[in-house]
């Protein structure tokens, strides 16, 4: 009993271990991408509303949500890139990059 309690134990602790490892590289950070497009493919297809907590969270709060809502319109400008201050350096410095 306490063999299959300590090899539950430690599995987890290495599951987690290699996790946070894996979560960094070139093929973590794919995987879940993939995983994320996956899991809205099927939310979407089978209507699952475990998958879709946050709507789900959002619809629970509206006045948060009214909140959130105002803080994103206030955060990301609704303009161009090249309308921001100094567009045009950065993107003669990238081009420069890019040649080299």
């Amino acid at each position: 009993m306490y063999w299959y309690l300590l090899k539950t134990i430690l599995s987890s602790v290495i599951g987690s271990s290699f996790y946070a490892w894996f979560k960094n590289t070139k093929v973590g950070v794919w995987f879940q991408d993939k995983l994320d497009t996956f899991m809205e493919y099927v939310s979407n297809k089978y209507d699952i509303n475990i998958a879709k907590r946050e709507e789900n969270w959002l619809n629970q709060y509206p006045n948060l949500k009214t909140r959130i809502e105002k803080l994103e319109d206030q955060a990301h400008y609704k303009c161009g890139l090249e309308e921001f201050d100094g567009y045009a350096d950065i993107d003669k410095r990238l081009k420069s990059l890019e040649k080299r």
